[in-house]
């Protein structure tokens, strides 16, 4: 608290995102590859503050109006022409990973429009891939940090509390799959389930300096019985509870009950994942 307090005295001019980019230099905060945790550490300073702890400098912009889920609209035009064919005369499938590339927007978008969930951007580590044949988008998935508690797959690892908190960032979660409602290719899905399987590992490697050693998902069974996952060699491991993370009185379901759905990378996944040392 003392070097904090002097921080901030040091440099009274400075915003807050400075200020933490500052401690974060300090006290060598980063991620894996090397990114300053910058909005950990906002947030840290801020609890700080409200605790009566720490005196921030005033914010530099407060919004005016509540902020409201935008509404994203198609950079481009897309050809929506229905497009039924066997997928092997789809030809070549290409999957472009789309994060901080210049089809980011295209991808926010179709998610956007087309799937059942809408679009939700994501927080922590994550990653878009989308999936293109004779140049026209297919299909959309994205990925992102695993739920820290969730106990199907935990029990399917079998890891202690303590390898899930230092270990929870070698799962990667399918948070989106979407094939665009006019593209109509039998076994297209599972197809590109196998292909991100293989690919994935090593996106993660080079974006986040760390590989990713076991793939889950969520299918809410009323609705789906995730066939294309099972085509994949998806495996389901148990049901959630349908309470959600937030739930503290335990007066039962209070949202939808969905099947959870694992994939390993590697062999030895369970001895990996339940390391402490």
């Amino acid at each position: 608290m003392a070097f904090l307090r002097e921080l901030v005295a040091q440099h009274p001019g400075a915003s807050r995102r400075k200020l933490s980019l500052t401690v974060c230099a300090a006290w060598g905060w980063v991620q894996p590859n090397g990114t300053p945790k910058d909005a950990v550490c906002r947030g840290l300073l801020l609890a700080l503050a409200r605790a009566g702890h720490l005196e921030l400098p005033p914010p530099r912009w407060v919004p005016l109006r509540p902020r409201r889920r935008s509404v994203l609209a198609l950079p481009v035009a897309v050809d929506r022409t229905p497009w039924a064919t066997k997928l092997s005369a789809l030809g070549p499938v290409e999957i472009r990973q789309v994060r901080r590339q210049p089809d980011e927007a295209l991808f926010n978008a179709l998610v956007a429009m087309n799937h059942p969930l809408g679009y939700v951007q994501p927080v922590g580590e994550h990653l878009k891939f989308t999936a293109y044949a004779q140049g026209r988008p297919v299909a959309c998935l994205a990925w992102s940090s695993a739920p820290r508690h969730l106990g199907p797959r935990d029990r399917f690892i079998g890891w202690s509390a303590e390898a899930r908190r230092r270990n929870i960032r070698f799962v990667a979660y399918n948070t989106r799959f979407l094939v665009l409602p006019w593209v109509f290719v039998p076994h297209l899905a599972s197809h590109l389930l196998g292909r991100m399987a293989r690919m994935l590992p090593a996106e993660w490697e080079r974006v986040y300096g760390h590989p990713v050693w076991l793939l889950e998902t969520f299918v809410q069974s009323e609705q789906h019985r995730g066939t294309c996952y099972r085509a994949a060699n998806w495996t389901v491991v148990g049901r959630t509870t349908g309470r959600g993370k937030d739930d503290r009185l335990h007066r039962g379901p209070n949202r939808p009950v969905k099947d959870v759905l694992c994939y390993p990378l590697v062999e030895d996944f369970r001895e990996r994942l339940s390391r402490v040392a």
